[in-house]
């Protein structure tokens, strides 16, 4: 095996069945990857399920964090939802209590925003900002995760807060760093190997293609596998695989974050 290079965490979106809804294969995925962020009830989850996913996840040694969502089931908590800063405080601050509750010791390694909650704070400073200082005040510990390069990411290193840049390497990307829309076809990339080399192009070069074939500057502390995707153990194995072989090591990111 070559030289290390690099540590990198790898991350997944889990629990996020609920019900008789089944969504995604959390028992064969989070073994793959370093940390998981369990859905807390309003786009997916239910109380069953975050206390399955985080003993799941702990019984493996897999950190575990928050992935709190717009209060939309239906919609996956995919679709904008104008909220105030107080109820976008108040929607966080619920479901990050939820998913500590489960958690030992009730502390979380980190919080990383659902769909279109993130999205939107990639975007919104105000949304963004909302986000770091709730989190920041509920527990100055947790690491929040944060789309890589966005201005998000400046206004939580501006806040002071531990914080994490994230890369997604099963999502297109738009040329200024913005995930492409799911609306468009080909927004989530499913080939095990194509996602393997763009996760490895980000820790070893620093750059992710865009749908317009230009270089993004990318610079992750972490790389998201969506569990919902058809196949994300797949991924996540291709992408651990490929990561260990040019000799990055994949570790839970509280351990390399200050």
């Amino acid at each position: 095996m070559a030289e290390p290079r690099g540590v990198i965490d790898l991350n997944a979106d889990v629990g996020e069945s609920f019900g008789a809804y089944v969504v995604g294969a959390d028992a064969e995925l989070i073994p793959l990857v370093s940390s998981v962020n369990v859905a807390a009830g309003l786009h997916g989850g239910d109380p069953d399920g975050i206390a399955r996913t985080v003993a799941l996840a702990e019984s493996h040694g897999v950190a575990v964090g928050a992935h709190p969502g717009y209060p939309d089931l239906r919609g996956f908590g995919r679709r904008d939802m104008d909220v105030s800063a107080s109820e976008l405080r108040n929607l966080v601050l619920y479901q990050v209590g939820a998913v500590a509750a489960f958690v030992a010791g009730h502390h979380l390694q980190h919080v990383k925003p659902h769909g279109a909650m993130y999205n939107r704070a990639a975007r919104d400073e105000g949304h963004a900002r909302t986000i770091v200082e709730t989190l920041r005040d509920y527990d100055p510990r947790l690491i929040q995760v944060v789309l890589a390069g966005s201005a998000w990411e400046s206004i939580a290193r501006g806040a002071g807060v531990r914080l994490a840049r994230e890369a997604h390497a099963d999502r297109a990307l738009l040329p200024d760093g913005r995930l492409l829309p799911r609306s468009e076809p080909e927004a989530v990339i499913h080939e095990p190997e194509e996602v393997a080399k763009r996760a490895l192009r980000i820790v070893l070069e620093g750059r992710a293609r865009a749908v317009d074939g230009s270089d993004v500057p990318v610079t992750a502390d972490t790389i998201s596998i969506h569990g919902d995707t058809p196949g994300a153990p797949e991924l996540a194995r291709a992408v651990r695989r490929e990561l260990e072989r040019a000799g990055v090591t994949v570790r839970a990111m509280g351990e390399v974050i200050p």
